[in-house]
């Protein structure tokens, strides 16, 4: 079960403004990285379902998160089907990201007042995203689908959307002053957040102050 309500995940998102989006099929790194965004003030973090039994490596990780973080939001990307969003739902994750737009994955969520952020691409599929109720939109794959140029585009008949992109955006003020000034919610961000020598190396510090460094930009660009 959730341990917080959509519209607290929704508010949080906006408070914080960036959230990382991570996968490992190591549970201690899991647990490493998630922690060090903790410490760097990252209080909406998203698992992503890239793996085989990543549900199982999730199950231990929202359970020790709740103890050891208990101020994180925990949800879970790369959904993209209705059983697969129950499953998740039921080993308690507190939103569902997608990088699709589909009805069974909005009932399931709404059923249980859970947030649900599907991925769009069009201003046609954020308008059905908000009649299917879901509060913060994903844009996805952000830079491939037009940058901040589209975000602003999309804000125009509606100021009202809330846009979170992911896939092209990076920890930087260059990059990010793009987004914000566009208008979004909020940022997700991967790759960018956990290069691949720092997970070698084990270099949680590193994590850190990358999001505090992302963290102090976004609130500044607000």
């Amino acid at each position: 079960m959730a341990r917080f309500s959509r519209i607290e995940v929704a508010i949080k998102m906006k408070e914080t403004g960036v959230v990382p989006v991570f996968y490992n099929k190591d549970i201690e790194v899991c647990k490493s990285v998630v922690k060090a965004c903790y410490d760097g003030g990252i209080r909406v973090f998203e698992f992503t379902n890239r793996g085989d039994f990543a549900h199982e490596v999730f199950t231990a990780l929202v359970k020790w998160s709740a103890v050891e973080c208990p101020e994180m939001i925990l949800g879970v990307g790369s959904i993209i089907d209705g059983p697969t969003t129950a499953l998740y739902l039921q080993l308690g994750a507190d939103f569902i990201v997608a990088p699709i737009v589909d009805e069974e994955m909005a009932r399931i969520c709404n059923k249980r007042k859970v947030a649900w952020s599907p991925g769009c691409g069009s201003v046609t599929e954020v308008v059905r995203a908000h009649e299917l109720g879901c509060e913060v939109v994903k844009v996805f794959p952000g830079s491939s689908v037009g940058g901040p140029d589209f975000v602003k585009a999309v804000k125009g008949p509606m100021p009202y959307a809330s846009i979170m992109p992911t896939g092209g955006v990076s920890p930087d003020e260059a990059n990010m002053s793009g987004w914000f000034k566009a208008g979004v919610h909020c940022v997700g961000m991967g790759s960018q957040l956990f290069p691949a020598d720092v997970l070698a190396k084990k270099d949680w510090a590193f994590i850190t102050n990358k999001c505090s460094e992302a963290l102090a930009i976004a609130a500044k660009l607000r």
